[in-house]
């Protein structure tokens, strides 16, 4: 799914209007059905709803919903800022309420004087997409720290929750208003992803308003949710007839005295994900764990507690490398000649990565179409510290540029940056994969896949893809706070039947 700025969604929706022919409030009538509905079926238990409406087409937004909620035998308050400064749409929607007379249209002022009763549902309609500079008029940040405040009442907001940009980091000292549920028109927006602002969503909800389609096919964007549909456009189901030489050979070069868990995660993670054969790189001194813990991978010794020699002869081999692998001296010598020397693409986590955060000159030797999975601190030391991850982010699409690698940047919502520019968000997976080690069972099923096949990119998507998939199995089996990384591993196979079906 593609992720359009907020200048492609106004043209998007003028194309659509123009095409159907109809008036542009017709389209705010259909938005506000497409909520009425979302809203009866899955907070049904609510009974009252009050709904705060700004001075912009948002407010459209919540007149319409109030009196489709009304018509269905809901109780509806709506409290206005000032109808008077209401663009046409929006006003047209405020007359039509207003024309009903049985619905109580109230000042802002009015609420303060209330009582919101448990279980009743406020309806966030302040401000919208279209928010320009921050929120500072007093009125509106009142009426914003009020809501926030207060408990055991449902919070949903239209399209976005007002206060936050839908691409770009919020300005400092805005008013934000907290959802539990945001209604968003057709397409996820950049700020539902970030965890500045993403905070502020709740559950994301994408609902479909009919906007035209063929704009939507042939706008060029650079941003992109990585959802089923383009896991499953190139996903490879197994042939009847074949052997495990044709899908390819993988070598974990990871492990050190005592962090020998990394390596023989990472390894099983390759084994899971379906590589024809995996080779453990890894000490002497973690032979028996791993042989015990993977038996069906095979071992290759690059030294005696830490690795100071990496020899891969075998160029059918695809190469994944960093987890437990430690930053000794003689460890970091050996991946640095090692990286001099070899020019295939690989995988590289962890250590790896803070070995060249500690020589940056290594960065010009990674291979093209290379894919480096850092978490936040990981990137922040090879590359420095940023204000907030919208900064981060791009930077991440220069580097990856400038290097020509592919950068999975891992995060709640993890993003794989291209060469080209494009991000693509992975929206599976949950926090309690937030655990020493899932990143390195997401080494392992990287290097599998691109072992496999797999082009860099559909390594990287398919692999983060399935991770946090796996990670919401696991969740939905043990608990966020109880399931392990091994875990993941072990509903990789559901993951698999999930795809093949």
């Amino acid at each position: 799914m593609k992720i359009l700025a907020l200048e492609q969604i106004r043209k998007c929706e003028e194309l659509t209007i123009k095409e159907e022919d109809m008036p542009s409030v017709n389209l705010m009538e259909r938005a506000a059905n497409a909520c009425a509905e979302w809203i009866t079926k899955n907070l049904y238990q609510v009974k009252r709803f009050n709904i705060f409406c700004g001075k912009g087409n948002n407010a459209g937004d919540g007149y319409a919903i109030a009196r489709i909620l009304k018509a269905k035998g809901f109780y509806v308050k709506v409290f206005s800022f000032n109808p008077k400064e209401l663009p046409p749409e929006a006003a047209k929607n405020h007359k039509r309420l207003r024309e009903l007379g049985d619905i109580e249209l109230l000042s802002f002022e009015k609420a303060y004087e209330l009582k919101f009763e448990e279980n009743s549902c406020v309806i966030d309609a302040l401000f919208g997409m279209g928010l320009k500079g921050k929120i500072d008029d007093p009125d509106f940040i009142k009426i914003i720290d009020f809501l926030n405040g207060l408990e055991n009442v449902h919070k949903v907001s239209l399209d976005i929750p007002s206060g936050l940009y839908i691409n770009d980091m919020y300005p400092e000292g805005t008013a934000i208003f907290k959802a539990d549920h945001t209604l968003s028109y057709q397409f996820w927006k950049k700020a539902f992803l970030h965890p500045e602002s993403g905070m502020y969503c709740g559950q994301v909800h994408i609902l479909d308003i009919g906007l035209n389609k063929n704009y939507i096919d042939e706008v060029e964007v650079e941003h992109f949710i990585s959802d089923d549909a383009k896991i499953n456009s190139f996903f490879r189901r197994r042939e009847a007839f074949t052997h495990k030489g044709r899908f390819g050979k993988s070598a974990l070069i990871a492990g050190s005295y005592g962090k020998m868990g990394a390596a023989v995660l990472s390894v099983a993670a390759a084994l899971r994900t379906g590589s024809g054969l995996v080779y453990s790189v890894s000490v002497d001194s973690g032979y028996h764990i791993m042989q015990t813990n993977n038996p069906e991978a095979m071992f290759r010794k690059g030294g005696n507690d830490f690795i100071d020699t990496i020899t891969i002869t075998d160029d059918e081999y695809t190469i994944g490398i960093g987890p437990g692998l430690g930053t000794e001296p003689q460890t970091q010598e050996a991946f640095a000649n090692f990286l001099k020397s070899y020019n295939k693409p690989l995988v590289m986590d962890a250590d790896a990565l803070n070995i060249i955060a500690q020589n940056h000159k290594l960065l010009k030797h990674i291979p093209e179409g290379s894919i480096i999975t850092p978490h936040i601190g990981e990137f922040e030391r090879l590359f420095g510290q940023f204000k907030n991850s919208f900064e981060r982010l791009d930077e991440a699409k220069k580097l990856a540029e400038e290097l020509k690698i592919y950068i999975v940047l891992k995060d709640h919502r993890t993003q794989i940056i291209t060469p080209e520019g494009k991000v693509y968000y992975n929206i599976t997976g949950n926090s309690g994969m937030a655990k020493g080690g899932s990143g390195d069972v997401l080494t392992g099923i990287i290097t599998s896949l691109l072992a496999q096949g797999y082009t860099s990119l559909q390594a990287a998507l398919l692999g983060v893809w399935m991770h946090g998939k796996a990670g919401d199995f696991a969740a939905e089996a043990h608990s966020k706070e109880s399931f392990l990384p091994s875990d993941l591993i072990h509903q990789l196979g559901e993951v698999f039947k999930l795809l093949n079906k």
